[in-house]
């Protein structure tokens, strides 16, 4: 919604620079509790969790391609549509 409103100038990017420096500063601190989490479940670092690193790389590659693929679909109907 921020999003939405800072790109219709309707909040001025002004308003929020501050607070929005204020909170990068201590966004380190929200992925100490994850990489935690992971060193109590120390198979996640054998090779159950080489294969499941493995799967998301290639789930995370895969979906890049169709995600771009099917914009390029979209956008050329878009075009001949446009032409017609």
């Amino acid at each position: 919604m921020l999003l939405i409103l800072m790109m219709l100038h309707i909040i001025p990017e002004a308003l929020i620079k501050d607070g929005a420096g204020f909170i990068l500063a201590f966004l380190p601190l929200f992925f100490i509790p994850a990489t935690v989490g992971v060193m109590n479940f120390p198979e996640l670092l054998s090779f159950q969790g080489l294969l499941l690193l493995v799967a998301v790389i290639i789930s995370t590659i895969l979906t890049i391609i169709l995600s771009g693929k099917l914009c390029q679909y979209i956008e050329e109907n878009e075009i001949r549509k446009e032409s017609i």
